[in-house]
């Protein structure tokens, strides 16, 4: 059974002027990207199978990412569903030079997990250690009302 620290990934991408919009900052929908990107990379180490996106609410863009800066993408799954995984993902602007980071973009995803195309069963999440606990407290209370 998977912890959610076995899901938690953090990665990096260059904002680079190809990826950025008419204000010399990271373009709303490659950030969106990056975090379909590793939100599903989390979702699949949590159901042990291939996840397609199935939804993705509160996107908040807070501040924009300049052209040269780091996009700190984090992302980790703290519930499951019969055949979905939800996923907390955070995005921060980080400063290359000092490794300074500021909160840019928050996200709550729901991904499910797919085997030949159809809806598959995914196992529970474990929640072991201070770790695990820290991070899906934090995720349930400020997780979007479902509906």
């Amino acid at each position: 059974m998977p912890t959610i620290a076995d899901t938690h990934i953090v990665n990096r991408e260059r904002v680079q002027p190809t990826h950025a919009n008419n204000y010399n900052s990271a373009h709303g929908g490659i950030v969106m990207k990056w975090m379909d990107e590793i939100g599903a990379m989390s979702a699949m180490r949590a159901a042990q199978e291939s996840c397609v996106t199935a939804q993705m609410s509160r996107v908040d863009f807070e501040r924009p990412i300049p052209i040269g800066d780091n996009a700190l993408v984090e992302s980790y799954a703290y519930a499951t569903g019969r055949t979905s995984v939800r996923v907390r993902i955070d995005v921060s602007a980080e400063n290359p030079h000092t490794g300074e980071t500021e909160a840019t973009t928050s996200a709550y995803a729901t991904f499910v997990a797919v085997e030949d195309g159809t809806p598959t069963p995914v196992p529970d999440l474990e929640v072991k250690g201070e770790r695990c606990r820290e991070l899906r407290e934090k995720a349930l209370a400020e997780e979007p009302e479902r509906v």
